[in-house]
């Protein structure tokens, strides 16, 4: 989605735990979880340079019924996260943390929530999508961009939240800042 609007960003992948203190609210889960992420790289990163660049991570939950719904840990969990979904709303919000080059004791982060409304699904509409691997390391055990959509009766918000990264809510979100971020010349 970034390529596609423009802009010009390395990717640094890090491996934080997703345990998170379970009596936050949804919000507050996807925030942490975004926080921990841009610490984590902060950590791993000192002793690069960025030139510059401005940090992004970004985390994304389900959440239904103010339960967080993470990646499932297997074929049941997915199956459970599924099923719960079926017939119903649903709230997916991605957090997003930004951190300026400079200012490493610092961060800002904002945050996109979408209602999604699912089909009803049969016990055999599950276990096929669960059998193509898909769901595995989703939210909410779909992705809206694949072989998930089928299930998706209508959504109320931004169709990129969904994905995981809110890009109708980026670019404001650089100018609230004031950050200088550019795009390429196509």
């Amino acid at each position: 989605m970034l390529r596609e609007a423009g802009y010009k960003f390395q990717v640094h992948p890090v491996k934080v735990s997703e345990n998170i203190e379970e009596n936050l609210n949804p919000m507050a889960y996807a925030r942490a979880l975004s926080e921990r992420k841009a610490s984590c790289f902060l950590d791993v990163a000192k002793s690069l340079k960025f030139n510059g660049k401005l940090i992004i991570t970004a985390d994304t939950v389900v959440s239904i019924d103010h339960q967080v719904l993470g990646k499932p840990q297997d074929f049941d969990q997915a199956f459970e996260f599924l099923r719960l979904l079926s017939g119903q709303m649903h709230s997916v919000i991605t957090a997003v943390t930004a951190v300026p080059e400079g200012l490493w004791s610092s961060h800002v982060t904002m945050a996109a929530e979408t209602e999604v409304e699912f089909q009803v699904l049969s016990d055999a509409d599950i276990e096929s999508y669960i059998a193509t691997g898909e769901p595995m390391d989703k939210a909410g055990a779909y992705a809206i961009q694949g072989e998930g959509k089928k299930f998706v009766k209508n959504f109320n918000g931004s169709w990129s939240n969904v994905v995981g990264l809110p890009m109708e809510n980026l670019e404001a979100f650089f100018v609230e800042n004031n950050w200088n971020v550019h795009r390429q010349q196509s």
